[in-house]
């Protein structure tokens, strides 16, 4: 079972934006629903593109 880290849905929804047809989130706010810095965040995923 996925692990709960508590972050409500529409804060998620409104982190989401619609650049050129695609929607997107940023990394910043990625990082900071992880609880994590940006620059973690970007280590972390970078090996999984």
């Amino acid at each position: 079972m996925a692990k709960s880290i508590g972050i409500s849905e529409e804060l998620i929804v409104n982190k989401i934006y619609q650049i050129r047809g695609q929607k997107v989130m940023l990394d910043k706010d990625l990082a900071e629903m992880y609880g994590v810095e940006t620059r973690v965040f970007n280590q972390s995923i970078k090996p999984n593109i």
